[in-house]
């Protein structure tokens, strides 16, 4: 988040430099100042792709909090590869314009969408990809929906297993039952099982991690719902398989206890739904929450967790789901790292994980930056065009 804001903020100073809105009342060329304000995006994008080299140099080392970038940008995560951001850039300003505009300046989502295509090429060029991994609503379907056979992202994703690429949908949903991910993922399980050009060994390259990092299941065109559970050993990090029963029993009692305070407090027509990993509110039938709502229950059901004895000892996340709020035990960046093992311990310049909740604040896709590269989606499109930006260059 800080990353977008802060490249938004220098692509500011050339816009009101060289936009020149009153070009339409005047004789400024309009070539001559797309051209220019083309050239200084293009170098400020190099200047930043120069500060990413920088302190990757100084990860190596294992100094980094000595790079300049990190000294700008204190909350700065890991980078696992460069970021070929001027070549980047200008491949998006070819699609959106960027240079073009007059009146609107670079944009969050212009920012947003440059990082994605500058993190796809250096995982072409630098690769080689061998696991992607995605998050479930709004990233392969609509929020609610499940993956029907039409959906477009399908072929994309039987593109990358052709080419050895390991595939996970590492999703907050938890379930404890195979039927329930068939259910939601019935479109891309059916579309694996009736392959004809990827092999048996391929087709087992697909996993569900539901609940965050709590429940695999492996594709298996043998059993009735194309998924077979993973046994736990196979995959479980040692950190969680130190957890304790009687620790996830008290966190989930005290994240219920703060559901229920928010529900009370501010009247919401919510359900509380309670699982064996996971606790949360659902609203009831013909009610939509305000985001604020869901914003103030992340908040307080994540600030008395953090307070807490457990909260310390045990990871969890809670988020806003869009129209209900959760609190899981573990969290996404276990999940991945789950899939990485699972697969041989797949590292993270080699893992891509593609999610649309990367807010700091209530998004769960956000702490995978720990463990791999990212792609920030706001919605399915989006997913369909970078895998096919990734094809498109793996194939050159």
């Amino acid at each position: 988040m800080s990353r977008l804001l802060g490249i938004k903020g220098l692509l500011a100073v050339p816009f009101v430099l060289h936009s020149q809105p009153n070009a339409a009342l005047t004789d400024v060329r309009t070539d001559d100042t797309v051209s220019n304000a083309r050239r200084r995006y293009a170098e400020i994008m190099r200047d930043v792709e120069q500060l990413v080299n920088d302190h990757i140099e100084h990860q190596r080392r294992g100094i980094p909090e000595r790079s300049k970038l990190k000294l700008l940008v204190p909350s700065l995560s890991i980078f696992f590869t460069p970021l070929m951001l001027e070549e980047a850039f200008m491949a998006q300003d070819a699609r959106r314009a960027i240079s073009s505009r007059r009146f609107v300046s670079p944009s969050f989502n212009d920012i947003r969408l440059i990082l994605n295509t500058a993190q796809i090429m250096s995982l072409v060029k630098g690769g080689p990809l061998k696991l992607v991994t995605f998050d479930g609503d709004v990233t392969l379907y609509d929020d609610g929906a499940s993956l029907i056979p039409s959906n477009q992202v399908i072929s994309r994703i039987l593109d990358l297993m052709s080419m050895g690429i390991c595939v996970g949908v590492v999703t907050a949903a938890g379930y404890e039952e195979a039927k329930r991910y068939n259910d939601r993922l019935h479109g891309l399980l059916e579309a694996v099982h009736n392959s004809e050009s990827l092999t048996e060994t391929q087709k087992k390259n697909l996993v569900v991690l539901g609940g965050e990092a709590n429940f695999m299941f492996r594709f298996n065109s043998q059993v009735p719902h194309l998924l077979e559970p993973v046994p736990r050993d196979m995959w479980a990090l040692d950190e969680m398989k130190a957890w304790k029963d009687e620790d996830i029993t008290e966190l989930l009692d005290i994240s219920e206890a703060t559901l229920r305070d928010s529900v009370k407090t501010m009247r919401l027509k919510a359900d509380i739904v309670r699982k064996s990993r996971a606790v949360g509110i659902i609203p009831q039938a013909g009610t939509k929450f305000f985001r604020e709502q869901l914003e103030e229950t992340v908040l307080a059901a994540q600030k008395v967790l953090e307070l807490s004895d457990v909260g310390r000892r045990l990871p969890f996340c809670a988020f806003n789901g869009g129209n209900d709020v959760f609190v899981d035990i573990g969290d996404k960046r276990l999940g991945v790292a789950c899939c990485q093992r699972l697969f041989g311990d797949i590292q993270g310049l080699n893992t891509l994980h593609v999610g649309d909740q990367f807010l700091s604040i209530s998004g769960n896709d956000f702490k995978t930056r720990m463990v791999c590269t990212t792609c920030w989606v706001a919605s399915p499109a989006e997913t369909v065009d970078i895998l096919d930006e990734f094809l498109e260059l793996a194939s050159r």
